[in-house]
């Protein structure tokens, strides 16, 4: 069984190379879609879900991979993680996906120090995060609770296409928000508009503890 250090040292390089991988690829992706934004998108959303494959399959046995605030808080209202070990899971998320943004800042020769200019406000895609993190928590109860072998392909098949069928285009994940607010790249989001982000994808995490909890009980089937 993996140590406590163990276990924060893999959210926190997991949580940062989930974000090397989100705002790395939406660079490169946009710099070399010649305009098109849809071509970006598509080449952010399949570099995304590649990177959360290989990093939940590796990191997973060790911390469970949760990599995402949301997720952990999400097994904390179940009951599968202690306050304290919550709380520290969460911190390392959020230090991690920002360590993730200055690398990737320096990889591609970018001021390390930003604040992204990108406006995603409003009830549509407040309500987008509910609906994508509600999701994206259901997915990996259900996974776990059916196919715990499948669940790095489910989740990262369910980023990739969520990128594309919610109108937030998928944070779902307070720790890539703060991170993406500190990026004035494609991924980006204004730092005013990620609180109210956050604040839906708790909700939506919170739903899924409760709508996984009914679906995916011992007794289902």
């Amino acid at each position: 069984m993996a140590g406590t250090w163990h276990k924060l040292s893999a959210e926190t390089l997991g949580t940062a190379f989930l974000l090397v991988g989100v705002v790395g690829s939406g660079i490169m992706g946009e710099a070399l879609a010649g305009g098109n934004t849809a071509v970006a998108l598509l080449a952010n959303s399949i570099a995304t879900g590649c990177v959360l494959y290989f990093l939940i399959t590796i990191f997973g046995p060790v911390s469970g991979a949760h990599f995402n605030p949301a997720v952990t808080f999400g097994f904390l209202l179940r009951g599968e993680i202690a306050v304290p070990a919550a709380a520290a899971y969460m911190l390392c998320q959020i230090g991690g996906g920002i360590l993730g943004v200055w690398a990737t800042h320096l990889m591609f020769d970018l001021p390390v120090l930003q604040l992204s200019q990108t406006v995603r406000g409003g009830p549509a895609l407040w309500w987008a995060e509910v609906v994508a993190t509600f999701g994206l928590a259901l997915v990996i109860f259900g996974g776990i609770r059916h196919r715990p072998d499948a669940v790095p392909a489910l989740v990262a098949l369910y980023i990739t296409g969520a990128y594309w069928f919610t109108a937030s285009t998928s944070f779902a994940n307070p720790a890539v928000t703060i991170a993406r607010s500190l990026t004035d790249t494609f991924a980006g989001i204004f730092p005013a508009h990620a609180p109210m982000f956050i604040v839906m994808q708790l909700i939506g995490a919170a739903l899924a503890v409760l709508v996984g909890g009914f679906l995916f009980s011992k007794t289902d089937g």
